[in-house]
């Protein structure tokens, strides 16, 4: 039987994964490498809107995650 701190590492898990899913490929993909179409690399291209959003509530459920991660480990030892 899972405890309630592995329920809400399981639901902050599943949030990680949406937001992942949300964020727009930075890239062209693989008909971008064949053709030549990436070159532009090294440009500097800020987020905005909503993107920039998504990346910031990703690197917070991140560091709750990890946070989590570490607490669950210390209580089962």
């Amino acid at each position: 039987m899972l405890a309630w701190y592995d329920w809400v590492l399981l639901a902050v898990s599943i949030i990680i994964i949406v937001l992942c899913l949300l964020q727009g490929g930075k890239s062209e993909g693989a008909s971008g490498a064949i053709t030549g179409g990436g070159l532009n690399v090294f440009v500097k291209t800020k987020e905005r809107g909503a993107e920039k959003v998504i990346s910031i509530l990703t690197l917070v459920v991140a560091i709750i995650f990890f946070i989590l991660a570490i607490l669950i480990k210390i209580l089962n030892s």
